[in-house]
């Protein structure tokens, strides 16, 4: 039996003390941060100002509209947006509470002695909201019988949170084992966030819930929760742009869910200036170069050529080239997106396995630069674990290659995907795409999309006896182009703080300048649709647009 620490003992003998967790808090010099809990110093200096401004902007406030509104705030940077948002919501004349986690990290337990101390430490710093913006403590709900249904929902979102932490999809959940450890309390963490929610909105009527992501730990929970529970949730996200904003209602955000806009706008032509516009940006993103409020490098290397990369990699111009472009293991935007395998790992296993007996063509397999931000099961172990003895016609190029993967895609017979944006970009470019993962994209016209393993290779058997150098249908090809100007420049809200540079972004916009009608203008659709306000997907505001 491990020994427990002599610290973490006293906090447990006395945690059961009433008033302990108080009264040790507030011993502390300056109320100090409590141990594994997180510090809220800045938004402690703003709030003085933010507040004031927020109470001049209400008393003046019109609205024809008013909604009743809960904003999930949990780790740091969230709950410092949630209490940006809530004012900003408040000063327009909204009434709204923001719900609050005590857990700094969600992968760690803490001890209940120290959450005590963290959440009487969040409330001391955001009851300064009152009663402006209400404040609701969600670490403390009591036990319920949750639905059979939500309790599957939870028990599914706990294994993707446990794959989202370790950056890898497979996990060996036998008794004992890290992966089981870390799954249980997941699983404790979201039973309690689902318990605390309904009561919270079994008691309370709000006309939207406004949960970042969506999608993983807490932030999933939350959103089931209220989805089973029947009311409105608005989810939201950023992605590589700055001042834009993704956001769904009633639906996860990080499914990237088009469908809407693409029924009202996707029979549209582009006109000259919307083509140009979708034509520079993929021109950088080939180059490797900035472009506008874009704020990633696409490509290690500018483009060397489609026959300098043939040489690189030997490849064969007699024989087709494949080409699959992998997710970032366990990335948000690709887990839960499996259709007829294990995951993105599934399809890759598949795809290498079936390759590996097709010695008549040549897979090439684009490792995502994104996994060298990670350290969890790669694409590689993935591809080394199913084929140890690698053929020498498949290929794996690494992460770290400074291959610039659009002089691929010109060597490229046919691409396949699983959830990655380089399926649409292969599709802008001519070349026909076979689509596995449950991505946007998708079933909108221009990709090939098998709903099972059998149909998947089937399906590249066929691509494959097509004659080398086949195109995609210009028609589909133009459609690919049409709806990438919709997701890159149409489906992401204008809006000026984006959560990784916030507390820049509040300072060049300020809370003062959002609370001006005219000022805030240009993000009023977003502010409209956190609340629960329905989307017109027919307005334009991308770089192309005369808006």
């Amino acid at each position: 039996m491990s020994q427990v620490e002599p610290r973490t003992a006293a906090k447990r003998l006395i945690s059961g003390l009433p008033l302990a967790a108080e009264l040790s808090q507030w011993l502390k010099p300056g109320h100090a941060v409590p141990i594994g809990g997180y510090s809220l110093d800045r938004l402690t200096e703003a709030l003085p100002d933010w507040i004031a401004t927020a109470e001049v902007a209400r008393d003046s406030a019109v609205l024809a509209r008013p909604r009743r509104i809960l904003i999930i705030g949990y780790l740091r940077w969230w709950l410092e947006y949630a209490c940006a948002l809530g004012l900003l919501l408040s000063g327009m004349g909204h009434t709204v509470e923001v719900g609050f986690l005590p857990f700094q990290r969600w992968a760690l337990p803490l001890e209940p002695f120290d959450v005590r101390r963290q959440r009487i430490y969040l409330r001391r710093v955001l009851g300064r909201l009152s009663p402006r913006v209400g404040i609701r403590d969600l670490g403390a709900g009591r036990r319920h019988n949750l639905p059979l249904a939500l309790e599957e929902d939870l028990e599914a979102l706990s294994r993707i949170d446990v794959q989202y932490t370790l950056m890898r999809e497979i996990l060996d959940l036998s008794a004992g084992t890290p992966d089981s450890e870390l799954m249980a309390l997941r699983r404790r963490r979201n039973r309690a966030a689902a318990w605390a929610v309904t009561d919270l909105l079994s008691q309370n009527a709000y006309d939207a819930v406004i949960v970042p992501n969506g999608s993983v730990l807490e932030f999933g929970a939350i959103y089931r929760t209220a989805r089973h529970l029947g009311v409105p949730v608005v989810t939201f996200e950023f992605g590589e742009q700055g001042e834009r904003m993704w956001l769904a209602q009633d639906a996860e955000v990080m499914r990237l869910d088009m469908s809407d806009l693409w029924q009202a706008r996707g029979a549209d032509w582009l006109t000259e200036s919307e083509m140009a516009a979708i034509q520079t940006l993929e021109q950088a993103r080939r180059g490797g170069r900035p472009w506008a409020n874009f704020g990633r490098l696409w490509q290690a290397a500018e483009s060397q050529g489609a026959q300098a990369a043939r040489r690189q990699l030997n490849l064969d111009p007699a024989r087709p080239v494949v080409l699959l472009c992998t997710n970032v293991v366990a990335d948000s935007l690709a887990l839960g997106c499996e259709l007829f395998t294990e995951g993105m790992a599934g399809w890759l296993a598949l795809t290498v396995r079936y390759f590996a007996d097709h010695p008549e063509a040549q897979l090439v397999v684009r490792v995502h630069p994104g996994e060298l931000l990670g350290a969890g099961h790669t694409s590689v172990e993935i591809v080394q674990g199913t084929l140890p003895q690698l053929p020498p016609h498949v290929t794996v190029v690494p992460p770290e290659s400074p291959l610039n993967t659009y002089d691929l895609m010109e060597l490229a017979h046919f691409g396949v995907t699983y959830t990655t944006t380089a399926g649409l970009e292969m599709a802008m470019n001519g070349v026909p795409v076979v689509v596995s993962g449950n991505t946007h994209y998708r079933g909108k016209g221009f990709t090939h999309d098998p709903d099972s393993a059998q149909e998947y290779l089937a399906t590249l058997d066929r691509l494959l006896k097509e004659p080398l150098r086949r195109r995609l249908d210009p028609r589909l090809a133009e459609l690919a182009w049409r709806y990438a100007y919709l997701f890159f420049f149409e489906y992401p809200l204008p809006f000026p703080w984006h959560v990784e540079h916030f507390w820049e972004n509040v300072a060049a916009v300020p809370l003062e300048a959002m609370l001006d009608p005219a000022q805030r203008a240009p993000y009023q659709a977003a502010l409209d649709a956190l609340v629960g306000l329905p989307i017109d997907w027919n307005r334009r505001t991308g770089p192309g647009s005369a808006a």
